[in-house]
This record gives structure tokens, C-alpha cells and sequence, in this order.
């Protein structure tokens, strides 16, 4: 087992790659903390681990939300080896003149601030221990832009820089950070790029997002699960401040 004792947070963790990267890391040993705003999906995620595992209901742009979550988990199990960032939220394509002020700071708050909260909280404990590993789930649009994906596209950008910046920082302590860039997913978050109608998106993973990916198939929540497991696990204990894509060629 590649994570056997390991403690890991994941947000967003109640579907998609969130749930795919919970089960798969429960698989490989790991107790895990299944964080999502909603409680019920990140109960199904515990109830399928079957193991060693907690549900914790949290927004994960909110400060004492992200405190709590931490808190939990060291009462639950003493200890953070593992953290996960994988809460997010889209964009349907928006002309920049159209996006509301409330829209866009939604989209940083969640994709980029995130970041921020839950690493201000799990950092001192993964110094205490001398050692942590930190995971973003990025974005291949935070490296190649569409139209109409401004707030989202810089959201991503940041999330990846803020990798970059946390790696450097956290590296004496044994802390390693990296971000993983998923292209088109093949998870509920894909239709709320295209405003949610069954018929578009049907036709729109077809004509505009399958047709971008170089190896002809989206991206399933399994691929970028087995990503974060290489990323969290010794296999990589000399890898920091790599952004990974898993994105079918789609960044080339």
C-alpha cells in the first residue's frame, strides 16, 4: 500500500475526481477526510471507502469553516500527512463584460483562496511532523486560454503559481507542493461549463471539448486520482512545484 497509515484531507471530496482520489487513496491505505459543501454526497463517499474515513461538511472559501475542518482532523486523527485541494467551481462561457462582480469573486475565492486557507491551517501541523505533501487540482486552462473563461482561466493561473510559490517556501520543512492540470473531465462539473442544457452539452463535449483532446477521450476522475496517488506517495519524494497535466495532449 502506497499510503498505508497516511491521513489525507480532500476536498471535494462527494463526487468527480474528489470521490475518484478518496476511494483510491482509502484503497492504498490512507484515513481519510472526505470534505465537501455538500454533506450527504461526502457521506456516499465514506460509506463506499468502508474504512477509515470522516465526512466533514465545510466552504472551503470561508476561514472557520477551513479551521474546523482542520480541528477535526486532528481530533479524528491526530495528525495531516496529506492535503488534497480539490474543491472548484466553473464558468459557463461568459464575455468578460457580462461576468458579475459576484460571479468572479466566487471563482477566486473557491479556486484560488482555498488554497490559501487550508494551507495556512495544515501547514503547522505538517511542520510539527516534518513532513507533508500538498495537491491542487489546477487546470490545463490555467496554461492555455479559451474565450469566454476569463474568471476561471485566472483562477487557474493563480491556483498553479501559488503551487509554485508554496513549494519553494514549504520545501525546507519537507513539504512538498505540486498541482495537477485535469483537461475536459468526464464529471458533473463539466455541463455547468455550457449552462447546464443536456442537448448543448452532449453536443459540446463532442464538438468542442472531445475534439480538443489530442488521444480522442475525456478525461475520466480515475485518471487524475491516480495523478494525486503518485503525487502523495514516495514515488515522488523528490518532486515539488511540478504542475502535472492530465489532459489527453490537450496542453501541447
Amino acid at each position: 500500500m502506497l499510503l498505508k497509515g497516511k491521513v489525507a484531507i480532500i476536498t471535494g471530496a462527494g463526487s468527480g475526481m474528489g470521490r475518484a482520489t478518496a476511494l483510491l487513496f482509502a484503497e492504498q491505505g490512507a484515513k481519510i477526510v472526505a470534505a465537501d459543501l455538500n454533506l450527504q454526497a461526502a457521506e456516499e463517499t465514506v460509506r463506499q471507502i468502508r474504512g477509515e474515513a470522516i465526512t466533514v461538511q465545510a466552504d472551503v472559501a470561508d476561514d472557520a469553516q477551513v479551521k474546523a475542518m482542520t480541528e477535526q482532523t486532528i481530533r479524528s486523527f491526530g495528525c495531516i500527512d496529506i492535503l488534497v485541494n480539490n474543491a472548484g467551481v466553473p464558468m459557463s462561457f461568459t464575455p468578460i463584460e457580462q461576468v458579475k462582480e459576484e460571479q468572479w469573486e466566487q471563482i477566486m475565492n473557491v479556486n484560488v483562496k482555498s488554497i490559501y486557507l487550508t494551507a495556512k491551517y495544515a501547514v503547522p501541523y505538517m511542520k510539527e511532523k516534518g513532513e507533508g505533501v500538498i495537491v491542487n487540482t489546477a487546470s490545463i486552462a490555467g496554461i492555455r486560454a479559451r474565450p469566454g473563461l476569463n474568471a476561471y482561466c485566472a483562477s487557474k493561473g493563480a491556483a498553479i503559481m501559488l503551487t509554485k510559490a508554496l513549494a519553494i517556501e514549504l520545501a525546507p520543512y519537507k513539504i512538498r507542493v505540486n498541482a495537477i492540470n485535469p483537461g475536459p473531465a468526464e464529471t458533473p462539473m463539466l455541463s455547468k461549463f455550457v449552462n447546464g442544457d443536456k442537448e448543448k452539452v452532449e453536443k459540446d463535449i463532442r464538438d468542442v471539448f472531445l475534439n480538443s483532446v489530442p488521444l480522442g477521450a475525456l478525461i475520466q476522475p480515475e485518471d487524475i486520482a491516480q495523478a494525486a496517488l503518485y503525487l502523495c506517495s514516495d514515488m515522488a519524494k523528490m518532486v515539488t512545484g511540478e504542475v502535472v497535466n492530465v489532459d489527453g495532449g490537450r496542453g501541447i
